[in-house]
């Protein structure tokens, strides 16, 4: 069973939670990044995206990038921006983005529980990715980054968390300039803090990653750095645990950088193997059913349609990542690992096809992809399996803000 608990969160006095309440490193770029913390010292971006506070042409991975992350973790403490609970809690975070909400428990979740498969995957982690959150965490002592969990609706903790929002003022209620609203309770109270842990432990037997392997994974890895001199703190990872029925999956669509040594022509010509491909002219195409994805190339779309029996059926073989990987990417592009392959970048769906053709039209990608997004109900099925789905299959909205509740690994 799902073992979690409470801790004593690192977070923002509730004036400065705004500011400093930032969009996941993971999800911006440096330069992105540096626009979003521009004017706002206390954006959180200073520790997560420490480069933006450094010259422009440093490498993100550099030991200089990850010193002075824990330099203004320091100072966001020492100017009382951040404080640390006293006592470790719970706590409850609704988000609210075109007037849907969904609400989850934030906690931290056992690295035991990652290790023996309590915790479930669907993804495999690009060991470039894994080393970075490694680093980042090591050197800052803290877990900055939210892990993204599902779990199959139980009545009692639905009950409980509508109880406490109804009756409970929150500490942090604000809208991000994005629109989308942030709401946090902080559950202190030692009844509820152990009805919470007990109905986990007696009602939830498995959670599922839905948005955070590398983060999952890098927390893993650091505890099993120390080799046996183990912080308390890091037995744990930052978690926020969310009810599968108030979750929806976004698709996450593809860009790359070259035909491979294909024309236009030629690429069309290949498609038609596995595919009917039909002109869309300059209208954006974004697949509506399963076994449809759109292409965009020289400012052209295209609707591909899967023929029949040129996929597997299997759990893994009839998500359209993967009749993309084995029909397209694989064969057409010679992209055999995604993970790996640099030519191949990922686009969350929440950006809409507009980036798509920005990535293209601008020159830096020839190709973009845009796909059907997978369900809940296929990510449990294929984790429950201990299957894998193609890298960056799924994409999650709305995103935990990072800063507002952070887990120090050392007391």
């Amino acid at each position: 069973m799902a073992i979690i608990q409470p801790f004593k969160a690192l977070r923002p006095q509730p004036q400065y939670s705004k500011f400093v309440a930032s969009k996941p490193y993971d999800v911006l770029s440096s330069a992105e990044a540096k626009i979003e913390a521009q004017g706002n010292p206390h954006s959180f971006l200073h520790i997560t995206k420490s480069e933006i506070d450094l010259p422009e042409n440093i490498d993100v991975h550099a030991p200089e990038v990850y010193e002075q992350a824990k330099q203004n973790l320091n100072a966001f403490i020492k100017r009382e921006i951040l404080f640390r609970e006293s006592k470790p809690c719970y706590y409850i975070y609704r988000l609210i983005m075109n007037g849907k909400s969904q609400t989850g428990i934030v906690c931290t979740s056992a690295v035991d529980d990652y290790d023996n498969n309590i915790i479930k995957k669907h993804e495999f982690t690009r060991p470039d990715k894994e080393q970075d959150r490694i680093n980042h965490i090591t050197k800052t002592g803290a877990q900055t980054g939210n892990v993204f969990l599902a779990y199959r609706n139980v009545n009692d903790i639905d009950a409980f968390v509508e109880q406490w929002t109804h009756t409970k003022a929150p500490v942090y209620d604000f809208v991000a300039d994005d629109g989308i609203a942030h709401t946090i309770w902080i559950v202190n109270d030692d009844t509820a803090i152990n009805t919470i842990s007990n109905l986990f432990q007696q009602q939830v037997p498995v959670t599922y990653i839905a948005d955070g392997h590398h983060r999952a994974a890098s927390a893993a890895k650091v505890r099993k750095s120390f080799n046996g001199n183990i912080p308390q703190g890091a037995n744990f990872f930052l978690t926020t645990l969310f009810p599968a029925n108030q979750l929806a999956i976004l698709d996450y669509n593809r860009v790359i950088a070259d035909l491979n040594n294909h024309n236009e022509e030629g690429l069309l010509t290949a498609l038609q193997k596995n595919f009917t491909v039909i002109p869309q002219g300059k209208k954006a195409f974004k697949p509506t059913k399963p076994h449809q994805m759109g292409m965009y190339i020289n400012e052209n779309w295209y609707e591909l349609n899967a023929l029949p029996g040129s996929y597997n059926t299997d759990p893994i073989g009839i998500l359209d990542v993967s009749i993309l990987q084995q029909n397209i990417l694989e064969p057409i592009f010679n992209i055999v690992d995604q993970r790996t392959d640099k030519r191949i970048d990922f686009v969350g769906g929440i950006r809409g096809m507009e980036a798509l053709e920005a990535r293209v039209n601008s020159g830096e990608m020839k190709v973009a992809f845009s796909l059907y997004p997978v369900t809940m109900d296929q990510l449990f099925a294929i984790a429950d399996n201990n299957e894998i789905m193609p890298p960056k299959s799924t994409w999650f909205e709305p995103k935990l803000r990072d800063g507002l509740l952070t887990h120090l690994i050392y007391e």
